[in-house]
């Protein structure tokens, strides 16, 4: 997952717990709370602050925008559930899926391509965005409830298992997600102090020539990182303020096509390319158990190069309304981005381990498979680093303050607010989130192994989050009947997707637990 999908998600936070609520970050949030709802009981309008501080305790309903309903001028600007007339196009949700999966997943690939070879890398990888494409097709028809044209809308992938599947399962979606965002905390974590213990080291090499072993811990960068997402935090909205995005869509590109470029350079320099068609050699270095395990860990490491599912609604919600309708949009916005996207991974992947072969490394960046220019590394590490300084478990922050100021309303331990230029600080959200960012970064110091949790996140979030829950939501959706050859079909998919999961998980914990054997906690 990146770190755009987070930005995207995140904004939602509010929807996880109540349906249909609507979006604070979108574009005239404002004038659709003052306009578009009303609130059952008393009829009153409100005020997009009142309508906000009311949500946990009124249900929310759309009003209808109608000449009939007597308001045809606010029709003109407003949608059909009452909010600002979307504006997207196929070119616009193609724009936000690409920029959306593009992340720090694709510094593993040319590692998880040297584990698998030329023909099973390439292949995994092709197989994972048909699946992937295949699936958001699926999850697409599900953006609204009932009529594909005038149905209900859903704001939110929580929103849309909600409408379609409800009870114990939007329990475990939750779940999932939520376990996820903690995950994808801790990669992040890893992933940014390895970018600074790098940029580091890259001096020292070039000052003090590649023999020099340059030792340094990431211990001192986790704990800087950590103190930058405990001040980050504390900013309201900070996940919504639109620029960010932009800035991590331009991040992404920049280091990921600087480790695409000096791929190439470094096959050009080698004269050819390495690697052989059935992978790492089993040898003195590397077991036939080992073989296996990273084998498997592979697939998750491409699984996570690819997760998007997640927030495939939250774009669809972007488009304007049918016709054409918005899954047929949808659909062919998700088979231009994910050919697109495979193209620049097959690039990336496949020129890393042309590159380096069996010495591929499981981040691209930082494993010193490159030296110079080390400029250019710096410049592709820092932008790593930029990457993935928004916070970007807003939702979690969300979820758990919502609960506390439900259970104590009166407490001023959690209610009181400080307001200190952009911070809104309050004794309650100043220790929980800091608390959370502390657990996050001792976790990161104790398994500092940004390949294993980079697979292991893909694999935990791909069944569920890219393929049950869409297959699930389809068959409900369409009405499709059990024991039909595409229900079954449908299940075949589901159960195969889920036995490489499981899989996958287990190759990614057999190698922490591998690495574990040889590593002492907080040794850097």
């Amino acid at each position: 997952m990146t770190q755009r999908q987070l930005s995207i998600s995140s904004s939602m936070a509010s929807a996880h717990s109540q349906p249909n609520s609507p979006k604070p970050s979108s574009p005239g949030a404002g004038a659709a709370a003052e306009l578009g709802y009303v609130v059952r009981g008393g009829q009153k309008k409100l005020t997009q602050r009142q309508l906000s501080s009311s949500l946990s305790m009124k249900h929310v309903v759309p009003m209808d925008v109608s000449a009939e309903a007597g308001n045809a001028a606010a029709a003109a600007w407003l949608d059909d559930d009452g909010r600002p007339r979307r504006r997207g196009t196929l070119w616009t949700a193609s724009a936000h899926i690409v920029t959306a999966v593009i992340g720090s997943g694709v510094l593993s690939l040319a590692w998880a391509i040297a584990q698998l070879g030329w023909v099973a890398g390439p292949a995994a990888m092709l197989l994972f965005a048909l699946v992937t494409y295949y699936t958001a097709t699926l999850l697409a028809e599900c953006y609204r409830t009932g009529d594909p044209d005038t149905g209900k809308r859903n704001y939110t992938y929580m929103d849309a298992v909600r409408s379609n599947l409800g009870g114990a399962k939007v329990a475990f979606c939750g779940v999932i997600q939520y376990a996820n965002l903690v995950g994808v905390a801790i990669g992040y974590t890893i992933a940014s102090s390895i970018s600074m213990k790098a940029i580091r080291r890259a001096g020292c090499f070039h000052k003090n020539g590649h023999g020099n072993p340059c030792r340094s811990s990431s211990n001192p960068y986790m704990i800087l990182f950590g103190i930058v997402q405990i001040l980050f935090s504390q900013i309201p909205d900070f996940d919504q303020i639109w620029w960010l995005s932009i800035v991590a869509a331009v991040m992404s590109f920049t280091y990921s096509s600087i480790g695409l470029s000096l791929g190439i350079a470094q096959s050009i320099s080698n004269g050819g390319f390495k690697g052989s068609l059935t992978g790492i050699s089993i040898g003195a270095d590397v077991t036939s158990t080992q073989k296996i395990w990273h084998s498997l860990q592979a697939l998750g490491d491409i699984a996570f190069a690819y997760s998007f599912s997640n927030i495939l609604i939250e774009i669809q919600d972007t488009i304007k309304a049918p016709p054409p309708s918005e899954a047929n949009v949808m659909a062919r916005a998700t088979r231009l981005s994910v050919a697109t996207t495979t193209v620049f991974y097959m690039l990336c992947g496949c020129m890393g381990y042309a590159a380096f072969g069996d010495d591929a490394p499981d981040n691209l960046l930082t494993g010193f498979g490159f030296y110079e220019p080390f400029w250019l590394l710096d410049v592709a590490n820092v932008a790593i680093i930029v990457h993935q300084l928004k916070v970007f478990c807003q939702p979690i922050f969300a979820f758990v303050e919502r609960r506390a100021a439900g259970a104590w309303p009166d407490s001023a331990f959690i209610g009181r607010e400080l307001r200190v230029g952009p911070l809104a600080l309050s004794l309650f959200r100043l220790t929980w989130r800091s608390a959370f960012v502390c657990f996050t970064t001792v976790v990161a110091m104790l398994l500092p192994f940004f390949g294993d949790v980079a697979g292991l996140l893909g694999a935990v979030s791909f069944w569920p989050l890219t393929v049950y829950f869409p297959v699930e939501m389809y068959i409900k959706q369409r009405r499709v009947p059990r024991g039909s050859t595409m229900w079954v079909c449908l299940q075949m998919l589901s159960v195969t997707c889920l036995f490489v999961s499981i899989a996958a998980a287990a190759g990614s914990i057999a190698d922490v637990v591998d690495a574990l054997k040889v590593y002492r906690p907080f040794s850097g």
